[in-house]
């Protein structure tokens, strides 16, 4: 799966998160959607730096 529709899921999915929050929780449970958004942020991060090194290391051998 190509990196950008990866990272666009995770975007999309931290959205979905916070809406949800506000419209059915009434912002009740902030301190979870922060958690998993961080969580989501981090993972993404980490996803995208493997494949960063993956495409730089393919260029290079080329």
């Amino acid at each position: 799966m190509k990196t950008y529709i990866v990272l666009f899921i995770v975007v999309a999915l931290m959205h979905t998160i916070t809406l949800v929050n506000v419209t059915l929780f009434n912002g009740e449970w902030n301190g979870i959607v922060l958690l998993l958004s961080t969580i989501l942020f981090s993972l993404s991060i980490f996803y995208f730096g493997i494949e960063y090194r993956a495409s730089k290391s393919r260029s290079s051998k080329a």
